[in-house]
């Protein structure tokens, strides 16, 4: 059954709406803009969806909230609630359902008005065993999982400024990008501390933002003649809920959910193109290269040293700017898949990388909690 999903899905269709400061629109509007968009690229109406996963960070039903505001009546819906990370589960999800004759096409998306309202109270959640000692969530966690990284491997606070300094490279040469401004390494280790050792350019930014991909078989996209990202392997792992109870702060359960990935696709790290990570934080980059296997625990901050992961690097990683630069809603997961699929089917905003024929979108959820790793190919893998 494994061996039959790989290829037998393809992403036709990508859109986001308004990025970074949006005031007066709600998360299902900007959903919606995101909607309009993804189906504009895929050349396709609102009345060919008849399967929806929907997410938002403020509705406790968001596939029937987002079916009902957008016109829909579905045949299959579904709603993954991991986090971040949901994005690349629901890909698994409706393509098992496409697989089965559940459905034809589907719609994944998302919306958050996260920073014009203020309100992330949907996101923020405190775990029981941690509440008693009031650490600043979710900042706290990924701070212990930096500082033993550190401890640990002699990470170093340079080597994490490195990774938003490529973000932000990138970012800048991505006219959708939210943040475009010069940074230096020197900019961020001089930057206010927010959760030591993370400083303001460590952590994720805070934006509007609605996304949307739309989904269907290889078979039918291939018949219409479809620019098209294929699915080439997903899947998703999670080891805990809770950081504390997290069995080793410096290996994540991308280790699992990679080595899955890669066998429903039949490749290895080396043959991938460009990576998009989920960089909630910096560490989050440098601990998913290390679990994904692009290089060898613990030599994670020395592979993002020197501008390799930026624009003229050997590894493309987070090619639009990442959460870190360029948007991050609440939840990044979908941008990751956006920007994997634009790259492969040669299309990106930005910066397209030459030849790109596999990508990697890696989704985050919770606190270094769920991981999901979908990879994407060209026509050209299938």
């Amino acid at each position: 059954m494994i061996d039959s999903l790989r290829g037998s899905t393809a992403i036709v269709g990508t859109g986001h709406s308004a990025l970074g400061k949006v005031p007066g629109w709600s998360s299902l509007e900007l959903m919606a803009q995101a909607t309009r968009a993804a189906l504009d690229d895929a050349g396709i109406t609102l009345d060919e969806i008849d399967g929806v996963c929907a997410s938002t960070l403020y509705h406790f039903l968001p596939s029937l909230s987002a079916a009902e505001y957008l016109g829909i009546r579905p045949k299959w819906s579904g709603s993954e609630s991991v986090g971040g990370s949901s994005f690349m589960s629901d890909v698994l999800q409706a393509t098992l359902a496409i697989n089965a004759g559940l459905c034809e096409t589907v719609l994944i998306a998302y919306g958050s008005n996260a920073r014009s309202s203020g309100n992330l109270n949907g996101l923020i959640e405190t775990p029981r065993f941690e509440a008693l000692y009031e650490l600043p969530v979710p900042m706290a966690g990924y701070a212990m999982a930096t500082a033993r990284h550190m401890h640990q491997y002699g990470t170093t606070r340079e080597q994490l400024a490195d990774v938003a300094v490529s973000a932000r490279r990138w970012a800048q040469l991505n006219p959708e990008a939210t943040s475009r401004a010069e940074l230096s390494r020197e900019t961020v280790l001089a930057a206010p501390m927010i959760c030591d050792p993370l400083t303001r350019y460590d952590c994720c930014l805070v934006s509007d933002g609605g996304a949307a991909v739309i989904l269907m078989s290889a078979e039918r996209a291939r018949a219409r003649g479809m620019k098209s990202a294929y699915v080439l392997g997903v899947a998703g792992a999670h080891w805990h809920r809770e950081i504390s109870q997290m069995p080793d702060l410096t290996v994540t359960a991308a280790t699992e959910s990679g080595a899955r990935a890669y066998a429903m696709a039949g490749i290895t790290p080396e043959e991938v193109d460009v990576v998009e990570l989920y960089d909630a934080f910096t560490i989050n980059t440098i601990l998913f290269l290390e679990d994904l296997g692009f290089c060898r625990k613990g030599e994670g901050g020395a592979f993002v040293e020197g501008g390799r992961i930026g624009p003229g690097g050997t590894l493309p990683v987070n090619t639009n700017g990442g959460g870190l630069s360029c948007v991050h809603p609440g939840m990044y997961g979908l941008f990751c898949l956006i920007e994997a699929a634009r790259q492969v089917r040669g299309d990106a905003r930005g910066f397209q990388v030459d030849g790109a024929e596999i990508a990697i979108a890696h989704g985050n959820g919770g606190t270094l909690s769920h991981q999901c790793t979908t990879i994407l190919g060209a026509g050209t893998t299938v």
